[in-house]
């Protein structure tokens, strides 16, 4: 017949485009499995911030020494930690807050009234910088001229009532402090913990690391109660490292960054996502472009950073 060309070349055209397109899943899969996300993420160890598309390739990056906490303003920038500072960076990569501290920083947020929470590590001082970078509040956990010490706390959350919740990871606690910095609430999180959040419904969720080689994820009531937990051998397939960061999503999914430090570089995914009943729907991994991913930022879930509506 006219215009047909002979079957041969059907079949071998066929041929190499389900080639193509298994070569295209098996790329995909090795990054991550279930459905990606856009999202900014950490790389501690890499000492960058990324932005990541869907698919799993990087559109943005900045270099961010020993970064460690992130956030996605809505105005569209990144405000991180810089090891020992914080910076707001827009995506054309101009930095339009910068705060410096002879101590180490894990803990960075930005507020409603537009101030921004910083946790210094070393002098155990919870502080509220405004857009010039002048100190608005200061409370003291340290008497004054006191080193805490590299593992004093990590990630620290300012309340919507005007308390703090801090990760004391050295001491292997979380403390919630009232406005004037008296503790007034407190629980174990064996392991050391990383990150920690209050949840809407009053509990409060914990990231904890590697101390005892037994890294988890959980929440636990107001009176302590551990009433979700994720282990560091219950998922199929997968180990929890050292669990840095998180992020509660509106639909009651946790996605979890896996710190691959410690010897541990490409053992395990950089982020897992699981559903209340444990279930693991996404993990992403791409160790050829990052080392460790020590927070992540969902970016296409709905939230307002501002209005306590990211549970990061």
């Amino acid at each position: 017949m006219k215009n047909q060309k002979p079957i041969c070349v059907v079949i071998a055209i066929a041929l190499i485009s389900a080639f193509h397109a298994a070569v295209c899943t098996a790329e995909t899969s090795d990054i991550q499995t279930g459905k990606g996300h856009r999202f900014a993420a950490t790389d501690y160890s890499g000492g960058k911030v990324f932005i990541v598309a869907p698919d799993g390739k990087v559109e943005w990056e900045y270099p961010a020494a020993n970064c460690n906490d992130l956030w996605a303003l809505p105005n569209g920038n990144l405000l991180f930690n810089t090891g020992h500072g914080v910076a707001e960076v827009t995506r054309d990569k101009k930095v339009v807050f910068s705060y410096e501290s002879k101590s180490e920083i894990y803990a960075c947020q930005r507020l409603a009234d537009g101030n921004t929470f910083i946790g210094e590590c070393n002098g155990g001082r919870l502080l509220e910088v405004s857009p010039a970078g002048k100190i608005v509040k200061e409370i003291r956990l340290l008497p004054e001229g006191t080193d805490g010490g590299h593992v004093y706390m990590r990630n620290a959350r300012k309340l919507p009532n005007g308390h703090y919740l801090v990760a004391h990871y050295g001491e292997e606690k979380v403390r919630e402090y009232d406005a004037g910095g008296k503790a007034v609430w407190e629980t174990a999180a064996p392991g050391g913990p990383h990150s920690v959040a209050r949840l809407k419904n009053g509990n409060t969720l914990i990231a904890c690391g590697d101390m005892k080689k037994q890294a988890t994820v959980f929440e636990v009531n107001p009176e302590g109660k551990i009433v979700w937990k994720i282990a560091h051998d219950e998922l199929p397939g997968i180990s929890l490292k050292f669990m840095t960061g998180f992020q509660r999503l509106p639909n009651g999914n946790t996605v979890m960054s896996n710190w691959v430090g410690h010897g541990e570089f490409g053992k395990a995914p950089h982020i897992i996502e699981v559903t209340p009943d444990k279930k693991v729907v996404w993990t992403f991994q791409d160790h050829a472009t990052m080392k460790t991913i020590s927070s992540v930022v969902v970016l296409d879930a709905p939230g307002d950073a501002l209005k306590d509506e990211v549970i990061h």
